[in-house]
């Protein structure tokens, strides 16, 4: 079934399914790279979209980031691979090694770890905020020619409070990010 727009998220209490306005689909990819980029395939099959948005929490590593953002720009913050390639990409891949939304101002650095401590690299490659899902979204739309974009909520700060943090602030976003939602839902 085509569809204009889907909505991908890693967890339930991310983002109720009862909240989501009605002709949109959600899809949970689960949390990590490789969950998001199995959801994100099944998801485009099914759903055929026009545009994929991508929802979800992150950590901040810049401290003047709070609230929604909107990320313009993914990496990959683990790869580490050196000395085959620098850090962020993939040796002898020929795909890009960063991804770019139509929209937004923020850079997110995706990676299986949840960071809770500073990393020098995150800040010069000006990484604003880390996930767990956004890069591997980014690289199956890109795949597949589709537009994506992405909202995140920062629920905490990569710190030794990180964890409890993002616990209590999980679903902190969903109001905020509804409302961005159904004015993207009817500029579609």
């Amino acid at each position: 079934m085509a569809t204009k727009l889907i909505v991908l998220t890693a967890l339930r209490p991310e983002l109720d399914p009862k909240s989501m306005p009605e002709g949109v689909q959600i899809f949970y990819t689960g949390i990590g790279k490789i969950n998001a980029t199995l959801t994100t395939l099944q998801a485009i099959e099914q759903s055929q979209p026009a545009l994929i948005v991508n929802f979800g929490t992150v950590g901040a590593v810049s401290p003047h980031v709070s609230g929604l953002i909107e990320i313009s720009r993914v990496v990959q913050r683990d790869m580490i691979a050196e000395p085959l390639a620098p850090r962020g990409r993939v040796p002898f891949c020929e795909r890009p090694h960063e991804y770019f939304s139509e929209r937004g101002t923020h850079t997110c650095g995706t990676g299986d770890s949840f960071v809770t401590a500073k990393d020098p690299w995150l800040e010069a490659q000006g990484i604003h905020v880390v996930d767990m899902e956004l890069y591997a979204i980014a690289a199956v739309a890109y795949a597949h020619g589709l537009p994506w974009l992405s909202y995140k909520y920062v629920t905490d700060f990569t710190n030794d409070d990180s964890g409890q943090d993002w616990h209590e602030k999980i679903n902190h976003g969903e109001v905020l990010f509804l409302e961005k939602l159904r004015a993207l839902q009817q500029a579609v």
